[in-house]
């Protein structure tokens, strides 16, 4: 039987009603009715009685009942609970306020503030205005996927009856690409290197702590964000086959990646860490921001040199100036960025007729060509 009382006792006249009642399965549970009117505070607790009941014979389906329950919920009280399965399965904090980002971007812009208002057609009006906007496939892609895979999360939590985005198609990035990367040819490798130890300072990074930190990135494929976080104690140089380990927290894919290097790199990275405690970074790296910038910068001041090597030719200066030759953008629109050096890796490594799956599993058998790795650039040889 259930029971309507006030919190405080009589004394309470101006209070609300509270409810306590059994549910189906037998268990005590007290609800606010809301109302500070006895009668309707009763019939409440009567629809409370009888709703049980219901469930208890089986009238209602109490897991259907629970999913019209959650589908009414705001999409904000959801994701705190999606957000905390983020952290639960160790996601970094860039992809967890990236797919939140895009998910809210998507609902607002759809006019969603329930879970029960998201739908295929609001979405795809969503992803609509993506598109005139002037964003990329690659993009669009990004935001569609954040959205689904919270929809689906939602269903197959009993949140919503069904996964209302199963029928929405995401876009091809490879048939929209904005950014098209290119590698850095071995013999642009020799004089970029020369010309960084002979520059400057830049973002406090030392000419030789820079060439470093390319030749670690062409030769281990690492990305920006797993060499920054790379420290002293992930080196392993005094093994039988030296080899940096990536942590799977820092690793885009979540797992350890165990990278074989040259000697050369070996006595190289020994030497620049030789009074580094084991937890300090390998590399002090600019702001992510500036990373780019900084090879930008180093390429230019190459192709400077390069250019300025062939200043008594006048034929041989005619032709270098309309060369792609350490050029950041090449006349097919392809860019060398820092990540062009992940590319780097595997396109000098297919160059010397390893598989490309021998390579990823057996990356310690293989060995540069020491012309492309080491040795004097020669920079003013015909191209």
């Amino acid at each position: 039987m259930a029971t309507v009382y006030k919190r405080g006792g009589t004394g309470n006249r101006g209070g609300r009603y509270y409810i306590a009642y059994f549910d189906h399965r037998g268990k005590r549970l007290a609800r606010s009715a809301r109302t500070t009117d006895r009668a309707t505070a009763e019939r409440i607790a009567a629809k409370m009685e009888a709703d049980a009941a219901l469930r208890r014979e089986g009238v209602i389906d109490p897991t259907l009942d629970g999913i019209s329950r959650e589908s009414r919920r705001t999409i904000e009280s959801h994701l705190a609970d999606y957000e905390a399965k983020f952290w639960t399965a160790d996601r970094s904090d860039d992809h967890v306020k990236r797919t939140l980002r895009s998910i809210r971007w998507i609902c607002k812009n759809a006019g969603f503030v329930l879970a029960t208002d998201i739908s295929a057609d609001g979405v795809t009006r969503a992803a609509g205005q993506l598109k005139k906007k002037g964003r990329s496939a690659r993009t669009i892609q990004a935001y569609l996927t954040a959205i689904k895979g919270f929809t689906r999360w939602l269903a197959e939590n009993h949140k919503l009856p069904r996964d209302p985005l199963s029928s929405v198609r995401k876009p091809n990035p490879k048939a929209d690409r904005r950014r098209e990367r290119r590698m850095l040819l071995p013999e642009e490798w020799k004089c970029l290197e020369a010309s960084v130890n002979l520059g400057p300072v830049r973002y406090e990074m030392a000419p030789a702590e820079r060439v470093l930190l390319y030749n670690t990135a062409i030769q281990t494929g690492l990305r920006s964000a797993e060499l920054r976080s790379l420290t002293r104690g992930r080196l392993f140089l005094d093994e039988e086959l030296p080899f940096i380990i990536c942590k799977a927290g820092s690793a885009k894919n979540r797992k350890d990646a165990r990278q074989y290097i040259e000697p050369e790199l070996v006595a190289a990275l020994r030497a620049h860490v030789a009074q580094k405690t084991p937890a300090a970074p390998v590399f002090n790296m600019p702001h992510e921001t500036n990373v780019a910038r900084m090879l930008r910068a180093d390429l230019a001041a190459a192709r400077a040199q390069w250019l300025k090597d062939a200043a008594d030719d006048p034929a041989e200066f005619a032709r270098r100036q309309g060369s792609d030759f350490l050029l950041e953008t090449n006349g097919e629109g392809e860019v060398l960025d820092f990540h062009s050096l992940r590319h780097t890796c595997g396109a000098w490594l297919a160059m010397t007729g390893a598989h490309p799956k021998i390579v990823q599993t057996w990356g310690s058998r293989w060995r540069w060509p020491n012309s492309w790795t080491r040795g004097t650039p020669h920079c003013t040889r015909r191209r």
